[in-house]
């Protein structure tokens, strides 16, 4: 009984277990009251911060082409290191998924939500000494916002008419309402840089609680403490080097031999091993990150809605869940909302594995020979296991998937959204809006269905400012039909996060809004001293 009490006053102290569980654990082990709130009181010493010490991070998803410029995140080294660094508007929340204050101390809207007024936190300073002002984070979302950048938020800042500064606040002036612009803030390419980024926007200069001091693209990166931080919550330790670790099986013994404190992408099939690891704390979350097959509809043979919908068909979403997931996702049905966003339109029917259907819109496609899918280690844990699934019961239905196993270094550059059908992932987005206009209104750069549909763009268009939560809902079930039913997007899961840390990392937030506690691990842990 000592052993399992220990335990389960050691994962109150990392966060993983409240109060009022450990008090209900304790007592039907026997435990008397005293005894309990006595170890929780120790448990709650543990919980205070320490200070000091070097985090080493192994993170799958670097390349020798990742950039320090925001706007170009797109894997989750950068994404863990750019949090380091820098900083949004608002954060958001991993209890209930509301917006929090981070840069922008308050804000409020208009009536009607056309017009916000977010309120710029002062005593704030970028790490080259220049004070945080209203202007550099209105040029911040000029810059992100602007119809010829490259940066992937502009798909959710598209509504933005006019920024404009007024003292301490920047006012966002809307073309229509939109009640979410608050959460579409915390877009994780949305860091407030000096003068927005015009300048150099890969200095690697922000306010975050750590200043860039190592960027070897590919390899690895590091930050070290800046003394100017503002906010006492974050950034205990003094540096933080993200260790770009791709393989699989280096990432795992890495984090066993304490090389590495954390590590992510923590692969299913072996977390009863990493959990029986000396030292190792396995976490995960459900989430609404999403596992995919995406298909270019403007490409053949994916041109042909008959294709897409056999092999919508051909795949076995249950098998998949079990096998590759072990049973840590749920089941998707291939439109890229799961049960955590609001408004989930919970009454589509699911779709299932049907070899028969599959077998018949294929013929009547017309398509003939093998169909390539290309895939790789780094699309998502088990991509290369869950591809071949994907041809074994695709072959049920007279369709011959070709799979073509790509290197992990340029997956995001070279294949991602250029090559016509490929294993790929989504962490998922704060809103349903911020989902689909990211990557599924006609004029998204990250639209890697080729995705052009205007009916669906003007609902998505329509939710935004309809106030009315009816309504909305079901504005968003039609979007949702469009997208399972005409788009090119193959979706068998929506996965946990699965990451992994050594016990001396304490703090650990369980947060369902992205990986490693919404890429802010580094910046929310300590390392436990002695």
């Amino acid at each position: 009984m000592s052993d399992e009490l220990n335990f389960l006053s050691r994962a109150v102290a990392a966060g993983r277990l409240n109060r009022r569980d450990f008090l209900g654990r304790a007592a039907a082990l026997g435990v008397s009251a005293t005894l309990a709130n006595t170890m929780l009181a120790g448990a709650a010493r543990a919980q205070a911060p320490q200070k000091g010490g070097a985090l080493r991070m192994g993170i799958v998803g670097g390349e020798s082409t990742n950039s320090l410029d925001p706007a170009q995140f797109l894997t989750q080294v950068p994404q863990n290191f750019g949090s380091t660094w820098g900083e949004l508007l608002v954060l958001q929340s991993p209890e209930d998924g509301s917006a929090q204050p981070m840069l922008a101390e308050s804000w409020e809207a208009s009536d009607d939500a056309s017009e916000w007024s977010f309120k710029i936190r002062k005593g704030v300073t970028f790490h080259n000494g220049k004070e945080l002002e209203p202007e550099d984070v209105a040029q911040t979302i000029r810059r992100h916002s602007d119809e010829n950048t490259k940066s992937a938020a502009l798909g959710v800042l598209g509504d933005i008419d006019e920024l404009v500064t007024d003292g301490d606040n920047v006012i966002f002036k809307l073309k229509r309402g939109n009640a979410d612009l608050p959460l579409l803030l915390t877009d994780y390419h949305l860091i407030i840089q000096p003068n927005g980024g015009f300048d150099d926007p890969t200095a690697g200069i922000g306010t975050g609680p750590y200043k860039v001091e190592v960027n070897e693209p590919g390899v690895r990166h590091m930050s070290v403490k800046y003394d100017g931080y503002w906010n006492d919550d974050l950034g205990h330790v003094d540096s933080v080097e993200v260790i770009v670790m791709n393989d699989t099986t280096a990432r795992m013994a890495a984090l066993q031999s304490g090389q590495v404190h954390i590590i992510n992408r923590v692969e299913p099939k072996t977390v009863a091993l990493l959990k029986r690891s000396p030292g190792v704390v396995v976490v995960n979350v459900p989430s609404k990150g999403h596992y995919i097959f995406p298909m270019f509809c403007n490409t053949a043979p994916f041109d042909n809605a008959d294709l897409r919908m056999a092999l919508k068909l051909a795949i076995d979403r249950e098998q998949m869940v079990e096998q590759i997931m072990q049973g840590y996702a749920s089941i998707g049905n291939d439109f890229p909302i799961s049960k955590s966003y609001a408004l989930y339109p919970d009454d589509i029917e699911q779709r299932s594995f049907d070899p028969d259907k599959a077998k018949f819109h294929f013929e009547k496609s017309g398509h003939s020979g093998p169909i390539l899918l290309r895939t790789s280690d780094v699309a998502f844990p088990g991509a290369v296991d869950a591809a071949q699934l994907f041809q074994q019961s695709a072959a049920k239905a007279g369709i011959q998937l070709e799979l073509q196993r790509e290197p992990g270094d340029g997956y995001w550059n070279e294949v991602w959204n250029k090559q016509p059908f490929c294993a790929s992932y989504w962490g998922g987005r704060p809103t349903q809006d911020s989902m689909y206009s990211t990557a599924y209104i006609s004029s998204a750069d990250w639209n890697d269905t080729r995705f052009f549909n205007e009916k669906f763009d003007n609902i998505i268009f329509e939710a935004r400012s309809e106030l009315d939560s009816d309504k909305r809902t079901q504005m968003y079930r039609d979007a949702a039909m469009i997208v399972r039913d005409e788009g090119g997007l193959i979706l068998p899961m929506f996965n946990d996060f699965i990451d992994a840390h050594r016990e001396e990392v304490q703090g650990w937030v369980l947060d369902p809004n992205h990986e490693t506690s919404n890429l802010r691990a580094a910046t929310r842990v300590w390392l436990r001293q002695g």
